[in-house]
């Protein structure tokens, strides 16, 4: 079975990343790999361990030509081509426009991706799902992944490294544990997916389930490497979190992957990438404090004062602030930037559902007084329709 996950002769399979698109661009990234579709299914430590090896040590293939063919929804069909890089990575950014203006309402829309084998020449494809916030819509989130969302249990010093392993090596998504209270936190937040309730059962293809939109689109930054996608998907659907497009990281044995510069100055790229193609849009940022996020959010507050709804830093570490992440405070709150930290996502959810997420006229009273605690008696105001 371990040699298998080797073999360089194994399918070519493309794996489509969820995309994102406004009026006048799309943007979907994909890789190709030889590997079999993975599942994602508790049986034993050896056969799990075997497929997290399977994620990590991926093969992939350059060269490899990979057409797009999207739908967007109203009739017009519109292709591009693209040819894998040195480490198997496509990346499209078609032109769209006039042919697809955005829907009222955020939706996932479809799209194709063909290619043929390199070794017989036999067809390939596979389908790739492209997030569209509504044109009435004014609110977005972006958010962290490890520790904001999902408990990783390695912040710290190199034991508890040490002592968590099996959690990022040898566990299946059904096992990881999630922060309490993130799911929802985030339905406070982002709002319920249209139509659905509850948590999704993911099958053993991560395209076989469409994702389900919610009021408001949702973002993820990530430091952790694009091995982890499929991963990562199976997780959040099966907690009931939303899907959204992830900006994970090529990870390479150098100082910008693995030392603690590279995690801010990635996210910071991202999140500046997603505020300019979204420019009607406004964000609520969230993450915590084992990665610099507040040094990021801070960076973003200051330059974009005008775009950000309010800023959630999960408490985990506990370790004082360091001098650059009080500055980063300081400029989040001169800003007038709303800004909550704390432990429980409970406490913060609790009274974002009973205030009525008024994001547009009261979030400053909102987030600081989650921050405090307290519940009010009525609520500020409507949802937003978007």
């Amino acid at each position: 079975m371990l040699l298998g996950l080797f073999s360089r002769r194994g399918p070519v399979r493309v794996q489509p990343f969820f995309g994102y698109r406004n009026a006048e661009h799309l943007y979907l990234g994909a890789r190709a790999i030889r590997a079999r579709e993975p599942v994602f299914e508790a049986r034993s430590f050896w056969r799990d361990f075997a497929t997290m090896l399977g994620e990590y040590a991926s093969r992939e293939v350059p060269g490899l030509s990979v057409e797009i063919v999207y739908d967007c929804a109203n009739g017009e069909v519109i292709r591009g081509e693209g040819v894998t890089g040195p480490e198997g990575f496509v990346r499209f950014d078609l032109p769209i426009a006039p042919a697809c203006p955005p829907a009222p309402r955020t939706r996932w829309e479809h799209a194709t991706l063909r290619w043929r084998c390199p070794d017989r020449g036999e067809p390939g494809e596979a389908p790739a799902y492209i997030l569209a916030p509504g044109g009435e819509t004014r609110m977005g989130i972006i958010s962290d992944v490890d520790d904001t969302i999902l408990e990783t249990g390695i912040t710290g010093n190199f034991r508890a490294i040490a002592r968590n392993w099996k959690r990022v090596f040898a566990q299946m998504p059904s096992e990881r544990v999630l922060v309490p209270g993130a799911t929802g936190f985030f339905t406070a937040l982002g709002g319920s997916a249209h139509g659905t309730h509850g948590t999704e059962k993911a099958g053993g293809a991560i395209g076989a389930i469409a994702p389900q939109a919610r009021v408001r689109p949702v973002f993820y930054v990530s430091s952790s490497p694009w091995n982890l996608f499929s991963y990562l998907v199976t997780f959040k659907r099966e907690r009931g979190l939303p899907l959204g497009p992830v900006m994970l990281r090529d990870w390479g044995f150098n100082r910008r992957t693995l030392g603690k510069e590279g995690h801010g100055s990635h996210k910071l790229e991202a999140i500046r990438r997603i505020i300019s193609t979204f420019p009607q849009l406004r964000f609520a940022l969230i993450g915590d404090d084992t990665q610099r996020d507040l040094l990021a959010f801070g960076a973003i507050a200051e330059a974009h004062p005008d775009r950000i709804a309010a800023v959630f830093i999960r408490e985990v570490a506990g370790a004082p602030l360091t001098d650059g992440e009080h500055r980063a405070k300081a400029a989040i709150e001169a800003a007038g930037v709303p800004f909550w930290t704390g432990s429980d996502y409970r406490a913060a959810a609790r009274f974002l559902e009973t205030a009525g997420l008024d994001f547009e006229g009261g979030v400053e009273g909102l987030v600081r007084t989650a921050s405090e605690g307290q519940v009010p008696r009525s609520g500020p105001g409507e949802p937003e329709a978007g």
